[in-house]
């Protein structure tokens, strides 16, 4: 017997260490600079497709004591809130306090072993993402105004994966990962105790990728959910894809839910410019063909339209993975705004509507950009600032929050949701650091 457990030990041994050579093996480095891979026509390399993932994961540890991340020239950031539990998006109220979805992944469907999915488990244990969900929303309470939550109170518990949240006429709309729910929040309130309304069902099941983000439409009676793929590019049948990758519009009078928009690989962070009213989202692109493919991006939603995923990418570039080609919907797929670099996975979107930052960054957009997983060198793991002028991109991002990479390339902190406090301030949320930044100029 225990010759047994020997053999057994070293057969495990040798097939990890196999896979890790496999997928190392598997690698190869990107060939555009990073800076021509974001803006409205990034270079666009020719596809390399992967027979397996080209894996180089950061390995996930905590921030030192008293260490932070690197605020650009001119900005300085601290420690808004921290203890929390792998904080993923930001809701600011109207009387300022701040609302954090604590959450990850919920369980998936038993799909059976498969050495992929072995091997994905593991590596997105070592990048911090494999942590049971808290299922909850806690609030921060900052009642001096010092830029410090001195309150940190669970407000909602017993959630299903929740990610996205919208206050809108009494009712906090909480888009988890299988419905929105609403419950009837009272101005100060610092918990709810209250049995949730389910207003929608969402597609859940397999939950590929699970985070659903909601925002209300800016006469009040309508909400806007994403909902993401539930697969890579429909590995898993298309079946599976109905009313995914895609952002639903849905009408409070009636109830109903309609398809606003589709193509749209992983949408998140919907935000509304200040200038002309449009709804803004970032999406994940497509991962397997290549370190400098498919470049992440924003762009402004339009009723009706097609943004390619799975057919092509980046407009009508086609994905020659998947068949059978639907030749009419890639001849319809429209070209994003603007890029945001490959495998960046941009899940924070927020507008800066006020003054704080100076004229220079006013009506621009912020970007949480939480870090790749495939592309050598690693993308993202930073805030980045998108200027806007007559609510259109205008120039190159900027740095605004690094250094969540450290000397090692271990990731001490990878940024998600970014939303801006009632003072105008920068609030990010680092699922792996389970903080909460704040960033603002440093002369204020």
């Amino acid at each position: 017997m225990k010759k047994l457990l020997i053999a057994l030990a070293i057969l495990i041994i040798a097939v990890v260490a196999g896979g890790f050579a496999l997928v190392y093996a598997s690698r190869h480095e990107a060939t555009v600079p990073i800076e021509q891979t974001y803006g409205p026509d990034p270079t666009l390399a020719e596809p390399r497709p992967e027979w397996l993932p080209n894996v180089n994961v950061a390995e996930a540890m905590p921030w030192p004591e008293g260490s932070k991340p690197t605020a650009a020239q001119g900005l300085t950031v601290n420690e808004f809130a921290g203890g929390l539990d792998h904080p993923r998006q930001l809701h600011v109220l109207p009387n300022g306090d701040v609302l954090v979805a604590e959450s990850n992944k919920p369980p998936k469907p038993d799909s059976g072993f498969s050495i992929r999915g072995f091997f994905t488990s593991l590596f997105q244990s070592r990048a911090g993402a494999e942590t049971k969900s808290a299922n909850r929303i806690t609030l921060l309470r900052d009642a001096d105004g010092d830029g410090v939550a001195e309150v940190k109170t669970p407000f909602l518990e017993g959630l299903f994966s929740p990610f996205g949240m919208a206050l809108l006429n009494g009712k906090l709309y909480v888009a988890n990962a299988d419905a929105v729910v609403a419950f009837p929040y009272q101005e100060g309130a610092t918990r709810i105790d209250a049995k949730g309304e389910k207003i929608v069902d969402l597609p859940a099941g397999r939950n590929h990728h699970w985070t659903k983000d909601v925002i209300a439409s800016r006469d009040g009676t309508k909400l806007y959910a994403t909902v993401g793929s539930n697969s890579n590019v429909g590995e898993n049948g298309m079946e599976e894809e109905e009313g995914r990758a895609a952002v639903h519009e849905i009408d409070l009078a009636t109830g109903k839910m309609r398809l606003f928009a589709s193509g749209l690989r992983n949408p998140n962070g919907l935000s509304w410019n200040p200038e002309n009213g449009a709804l803004w989202v970032a999406v994940n692109e497509r991962d397997e063909i290549g370190s400098d493919l498919v470049p992440d991006y924003m762009t402004s939603v339009q009723d009706g339209a097609f943004y390619g995923w799975p057919y092509s990418y980046y407009g009508q570039h086609v994905d020659d993975r998947i068949q059978p080609q639907k030749p009419d919907l890639v001849a319809r797929a429209i070209k994003p705004d603007y890029a945001l670099g490959p495998h960046t996975a941009s899940l924070g979107l927020t507008f800066n509507p006020g003054d704080r930052f100076g004229a220079e960054m006013k009506n621009g957009a912020f970007v949480g950009q939480h870090g790749s997983w495939n592309r050598v060198p690693r993308s993202g793991y930073k805030v980045i600032f998108v200027p806007f002028k007559d609510g259109k991109p205008s120039g190159p991002p900027k740095d605004i929050l690094t250094g969540f990479l450290d000397e090692n390339d271990t990731a001490r902190g990878r940024p998600v949701g970014v939303a801006m406090d009632k003072s105008g301030a920068l609030l990010v949320a680092d699922d792996v650091g389970n903080r909460i930044w704040r960033v603002v100029p440093s002369a204020q």
